[in-house]
């Protein structure tokens, strides 16, 4: 590898490290001509499926659409970016995992339902409503009675709305 300081042709690992989840090597550099050190972030480069639009056309997979979709429906709720990094990744997992050359955007869709199904009830309910095309309320209505009836499957995942340790009924 060149050097980024002096472009000398070779420089030398001095250490190497797995991050955290093990999907990256960070190598620590030195140059041998200018002595300067700086990291390199090594990933296996896996091709993402090709998404296909609801009308027809063909589009690269966009990691940072993805990501945007997220934000957009988890805004000004209570979720930490790290759990949202993590539902962003085990979609692309999963899409990897699927070897599929393409998929269709509803798949990828459900994919992020799923995922901020875990994360934040109203999160989801928003995307769902964009996703599904909600016309009325009743179609919300329908949306929340299904996320009820699948409620102690994901039970536990979020704080619950309202103190239920407080008496009902008395102020404090």
């Amino acid at each position: 590898m060149h050097c980024p300081f002096c472009q000398h042709e070779d420089t030398r690992v001095i250490d190497s490290r797995l991050t955290e989840d093990g999907s990256i090597v960070r190598r620590r550099r030195e140059c041998p001509q200018c002595g300067e050190r700086f990291n390199t972030f090594e990933t296996a480069e896996l091709k993402l499926p090709a998404v296909i639009k609801s009308d027809g056309r063909r589009e690269a997979f966009d990691e940072h659409k993805l990501r945007v979709s997220f934000e957009r429906a988890l805004q000004k709720r209570p979720v930490a970016s790290d759990a949202v990094e993590t539902a962003v990744r085990a979609v692309v997992h999963d899409l990897r995992r699927s070897g599929e050359r393409e998929i269709p955007s509803m798949q990828v869709g459900e994919l992020v339902m799923r995922e901020l199904k875990k994360l934040d009830q109203v999160a989801y309910v928003r995307f769902a409503s964009v996703y599904r095309r909600f016309e009325d309320v009743q179609a919300f209505r329908e949306e929340i009675e299904r996320l009820e009836r699948d409620l102690p499957a994901i039970e536990g995942l979020q704080l619950p709305l309202l103190d239920e340790s407080r008496p009902k009924g008395r102020k404090q």
